[in-house]
């Protein structure tokens, strides 16, 4: 009888075993590589929202200066925000929220997400806001009133929606705060009036934090 080291057996020889274990250990090696990659492109880059005004209306929008100084208003707005990183989902830390502004004055502020909330990785999710006031107290000044009754002359406001939001996400131990502008020039719509086709506007987002 033959050993298995002998060629003539129909045993596996013993160079064959070698190459068979040395081709088990670089397809480890590889698989192993191949799966820090993705972990890596994963969780170690992160890349940021995109936030986008896909509609807006403004229905009403006046000055009141007695007592104080106040706008009544009716303005709703879609808002776009989509999470582009596929394998992280962003999860509020503090709420999502939304602050109009005329001539870099607040006048109102609203929430979109409560803190907790959770937005998983590539989706979009749209926040549909509608909201009002017959009286907002708003701190204008001479300028702003000014700027207010030159806007009013032509009919198109010029307003602004800050957004803030913190965030955590998957994998990650450093909590980013997301701000983000997005400038509206919005016309009032008369009631029976030919409806404009709003053009949609991104948003610029704020320099982000180290790590963010």
């Amino acid at each position: 009888m033959c050993g298995c080291d002998d060629d003539c057996c129909g045993c596996i020889s013993y160079r064959t075993r070698e190459n068979i274990k040395y081709g088990c250990i670089c397809f480890g090696v590889v698989a192993a590589i191949v799966l820090f990659a993705v972990l890596l492109a994963a969780y170690a880059f992160l890349r940021h929202i995109t936030i986008i005004v896909e509609d807006a209306s403004l229905t009403r929008f006046a000055l009141l200066t007695s007592p104080t100084t106040a706008l009544a208003y009716n303005l709703s707005l879609t808002l776009s925000v989509r999470n582009p990183n596929w394998a992280m989902t962003m999860k509020n830390t503090e709420p999502f929220e939304a602050a109009y502004k005329f001539d870099g004055q607040q006048f109102d502020r609203v929430q979109l997400a409560d803190k907790g909330f959770k937005h998983p990785p590539g989706k979009t999710i749209l926040y549909r806001l509608a909201t009002s006031s017959d009286s907002n107290y708003v701190s204008l000044g001479n300028a702003g009133v000014a700027e207010y009754k030159k806007e009013n002359q032509t009919g198109v406001f010029e307003l602004q929606v800050a957004l803030t939001r913190k965030v955590s996400y998957t994998a990650r131990y450093t909590k980013c705060k997301i701000e983000a502008t997005c400038p509206l020039k919005l016309r009032i719509e008369q009631p029976g009036a030919t409806t404009v086709v709003f053009e949609k506007v991104k948003c610029k987002l704020a320099k982000a934090e180290k790590n963010c």
